[in-house]
């Protein structure tokens, strides 16, 4: 089975819906996905922050037109395409520890559900060099 690895390091919403499509369209495609959740990402998966992301990572005056974009399109959510893709196939999802203290999350249970474990960026690198496809987003 292929695998994908994923470096998540952007927060914005437009890069945590663009990763959620390409994480579900390769566990669609049975793919094994491991994402590693880095610096300005993490902030996103820690408890009660999921709907505190209000910015796009290019074009921040574009935000508006994306989101109702979105909506309009009835597009599913990032929270909601990780979860749908972690339902058909093997996909984890790491927090850096680095990252997840910088926004106050040390334990597993500062962060949402969708987190697997709490690793260092050692165990990124040697996934990264393992994997079929490696991404940074």
């Amino acid at each position: 089975m292929a695998k994908m690895t994923v470096a998540l390091f952007s927060g914005s919403i437009d890069k945590l819906t663009g990763a959620g499509v390409v994480i579900s369209g390769a566990a669609a495609d049975d793919m094994d996905v491991e994402v590693f959740v880095l610096l300005m990402a993490a902030r996103a998966f820690v408890k009660g922050n999921q709907d505190k992301i209000d910015g796009l990572s290019e074009y921040p005056e574009l935000k508006d037109e994306f989101t109702k974009s979105l909506e309009r399109l009835n597009v599913s959510t990032w929270i909601e395409f990780f979860e749908m893709s972690k339902e058909l196939t093997n996909v984890k999802v790491y927090i850096c520890s680095l990252a997840g203290k910088m926004w106050g999350g040390e334990k597993m249970e500062d962060f949402i559900d969708l987190v697997d474990d709490i690793c260092g960026i050692g165990e990124y690198i040697t996934s990264a060099q393992e994997a079929d496809v490696h991404l940074f987003i």
